[in-house]
C-alpha cells in the first residue's frame, strides 16, 4: 500500500529550479531513500512533502492528506527531523520533550521515546551540552512525539563520527520495527545500502531512477574490481587478454582490474604464470556511487 505519493513535483526559487517534475511513491513500512548529492533537491522535495514549502506544480499526498490543504490532520500523521533544525541552548531535553508532547492531543510517553533512543539519562541535560550525536537522538524523538506513521529524517547522520552514525543506524531500523514507515535523505553511500529498502537518486532536481540498493548495483552488470601491488612490472595486455577484463587502470604502485565473472582467480593466475605476485589484493564490488556515475556521468561523493 502507497502511504505518500508524489506526481510531477516542481519547486522554483529566484534563481534556479530546485525540484524539477519529481515523482516517487512510498510503500507502507518500508525505509525510502532520496539520495543524491548536496544541492540536488532532496531537502526542497522532502519540506513539500512536508507541507513546509508550497509546491509550484504536481500534487502530493501523504496517508490521502494534501500538505497543504490538511495541515492539522497531516501533523498527526507526519514526524519530521530537518538537517537545519534546532533549539534554545538553554533548554533541557524533558522541557523540549514536553513541549513538543503538548502539540499533539495523544502523544506518545515522552520518558518512554528517550530511553528508546537512548537519551534517559539526559533528561534534565541543557540541548547546549549535547554532543553531536546525542542532538540528533532527540531531534528524532521529538520528531516521533506525535506518534506518526511516517517519519522524515533529513541527513541524520551529518557530521557524526562513525561510531554514532551506526547507533543512529540502528535507530531507524528499530524505529521501522516499530511500524513507522521512514523517508530517509541522505548524500551517503554506506547509509543508503544498509538502511534502504528501496531508493530514488535525485540529481540536479530530478529523479534519475528509482530501485533498490541491490537493483541499482545489478544493474551495473557485476561488474567488480580487483586492486593490488605488484612485485614487478608488467605489461596491461597480459590482463587485457583475459575475457573476464574489462579495464586495466594503475593508481599510483597500485593496479586496478574491472571486469566481470571470476575476476580475482583469473588475474590471479595470470600473474602467477609471470612470476607476479599481486600483494595487498582487495576485491571490491559496485557501489551506488558506481551506479550513479553510471546514470549521471559523475560521482555522487
Amino acid at each position: 500500500m502507497k502511504i505518500i505519493e508524489v506526481r510531477n513535483l516542481r519547486k522554483r526559487y529566484p534563481k534556479h529550479l530546485a525540484v524539477d517534475d519529481v515523482s516517487f511513491d512510498v510503500a507502507d513500512g518500508e525505509i525510502f531513500g532520496i539520495l543524491g548529492p548536496n544541492g540536488a533537491g532532496k531537502t526542497t522535495t522532502v519540506e513539500c512533502v512536508a507541507g513546509l514549502r508550497v509546491p509550484d506544480g504536481g500534487t502530493v499526498r501523504v496517508a490521502g492528506l494534501d500538505p497543504q490543504r490538511d495541515r492539522t490532520e497531516l501533523r498527526e500523521v507526519l514526524g519530521l527531523q530537518l538537517q537545519s533544525a534546532a533549539l534554545p541552548e538553554k533548554i533541557k531535553v524533558r522541557e523540549a520533550m514536553d513541549l513538543y508532547a503538548s502539540f499533539y492531543p495523544d502523544p506518545a510517553d515522552w520518558s518512554e521515546l528517550l530511553e528508546r533512543v537512548g537519551l534517559d539519562s539526559k533528561r534534565e541535560a541543557l540541548f547546549k551540552s549535547l554532543s553531536g550525536g546525542q542532538r540528533q537522538r532527540l531531534s528524532v524523538a521529538l520528531a516521533l512525539v506525535g506518534k506518526p506513521r511516517v517519519a522524515v529524517l533529513d541527513e541524520l547522520t551529518t557530521g557524526l563520527d562513525p561510531q554514532a552514525r551506526r547507533d543512529t543506524w540502528e535507530l531507524v531500523e528499530g524505529i521501522r520495527d516499530a511500524g513507522v514507515t521512514i523517508v530517509l535523505v541522505t548524500h551517503f553511500m554506506e547509509e543508503a545500502e544498509r538502511l534502504c529498502d528501496r531508493l530514488a537518486l535525485i540529481d540536479a532536481g530530478k529523479v534519475v531512477a528509482t530501485d533498490t540498493p541491490a537493483g541499482f548495483i545489478a544493474h551495473l552488470g557485476g561488474d567488480q574490481r580487483v586492486r593490488f601491488r605488484p612485485s614487478g612490472p608488467f605489461d596491461d595486455g597480459l590482463l587485457l587478454a583475459l575475457p573476464e577484463v574489462k579495464e586495466v587502470g594503475r593508481s599510483g604502485d597500485q593496479v586496478v582490474v574491472s571486469g566481470t565473472g571470476n575476476l580475482a582467480p583469473a588475474v590471479t593466475l595470470a600473474l602467477a604464470q609471470h612470476q607476479i605476485v599481486p600483494g595487498d589484493l582487495r576485491i571490491e564490488r559496485a557501489t551506488l556511487d558506481d551506479a550513479f556515475l553510471a546514470l549521471t556521468g559523475r560521482k555522487l561523493s
